[in-house]
């Protein structure tokens, strides 16, 4: 099957966009991904998908911890730079940690903290299951939506 064109049609699901964090040399590590969803409610568990040419890869292969930071629609900045800056990502961004030591990205309108329980081989990517140690409903803005290769807002 052509890349291109399975990108697309996969584009025509919305889908919410996050930061997935991690901590790799006790310094903080993140990327933009909307390749995340829930698995299950018992036990509670998550996963999100990594490219393996990702640029953390490695950090989020060896680490035993990440944290989804769930974004509003007034963080397409972040998102973005966390998708393609090179540089330290974090310099200028607040955060805290919670049990893990992962990165909670403030503003951030969810947090979901995890221990890595599985990673499985899935073609180009990984899939990184998490165990869920907390989870808060930080804010009550809408969501950051990707849609058709764009952000997207939600509409009543």
């Amino acid at each position: 099957m052509d890349k291109r064109h399975f990108r697309s049609v996969l584009g025509k699901f919305a889908t919410g966009v996050t930061i997935v964090t991690t901590v790799e040399n006790q310094h903080p590590k993140g990327i933009t991904a909307n390749s995340f969803t829930s698995v299950s409610l018992e036990p509670p568990l998550v996963l999100f998908c990594l490219g393996k040419d990702s640029t953390n890869y490695q950090a989020f292969n060896v680490a035993n911890f990440f944290a989804i930071n769930i974004l509003s629609n007034e963080q397409t900045e972040l998102s973005n730079r966390f998708a393609t800056f090179d540089g330290d990502r974090f310099n200028g961004v607040n955060w805290e940690c919670w049990e893990t030591g992962a990165p909670i990205l403030n503003g951030a309108i969810a947090a979901i903290d995890c221990r890595k329980k599985d990673l499985i081989d899935a073609g180009d990517h990984i899939i990184i299951l998490g165990e869920v140690l907390r989870a808060e409903k930080l804010s009550e803005q809408d969501p950051l939506i990707y849609f058709n290769g764009k952000y997207a807002k939600m509409r009543d």
